[in-house]
């Protein structure tokens, strides 16, 4: 095999990784997130935009605000996380340019000086880095259950702000009882890699 990668990390972040619906009740420290952000944030970004922004959803009050916006089949699971994240695209983003690309800092305005076009950059690259922000907590040894069934205005409004588009929520901890589905098939590499 020509990967670099220790096969049990290969295994830990992609090839035995799951997406749990369950969980432990071992909580997720503030420090198990930090570590994860300060290994993900190396991820690449257009511009270096990093719009990702993340709101952990720790309390009782502020589960019960989310709980509400989830789909039926993924309330139970939200409620009884160890750790829920609200992974968001900051469509103000730019404001930050001059800060993370030094050398360029008048990529603000001369591209992306309107909303539309922030907004569409935003989700894409917001996306790149939710999908970094899985696997950094797969290498942080837990589990992740990223979801994409809820109300995003709903969220939106309770959660975040008109600047701030809810991408996926994300439960976070160790796996619990049942916590894997039967694994679904993956398309073969003929089937999505083409050479012209």
């Amino acid at each position: 095999m020509s990967l670099v990668l220790d096969p049990a990390a290969q295994d830990l972040l992609f090839r035995e990784a799951r997406t749990a619906n369950t969980f432990t009740d071992e909580p997720v420290t503030d420090e198990q997130v930090q570590a994860i952000y300060d290994l993900v944030k190396f991820g690449p970004t257009a511009f270096n935009q990093s719009p990702l922004r993340v709101v952990l959803v720790r309390s009782a009050e502020g589960r019960e605000r989310l709980v509400q916006h989830m789909s039926e089949g993924n309330r139970p699971k939200t409620a009884t996380a160890p750790l829920v994240a609200i992974l968001a695209a900051d469509n103000e983003f730019h404001e930050e340019i001059p800060a993370l690309l030094p050398h360029f800092p008048q990529a603000k305005d001369m591209f992306f000086a309107e909303r539309p076009v922030r907004e569409s950059s935003a989700g894409l690259n917001a996306a790149l880095q939710a999908a970094y922000f899985i696997i950094g907590v797969r290498a942080a040894g837990l589990a992740a259950g990223p979801m994409t069934g809820y109300d995003a205005a709903g969220v939106q409004k309770e959660l975040l702000d008109g600047d701030h588009t809810p991408l996926m929520i994300v439960n976070i901890g160790k796996p619990g009882e049942d916590a894997w589905f039967p694994r679904s098939p993956r398309l073969s590499y003929d089937e999505v890699i083409k050479t012209v």
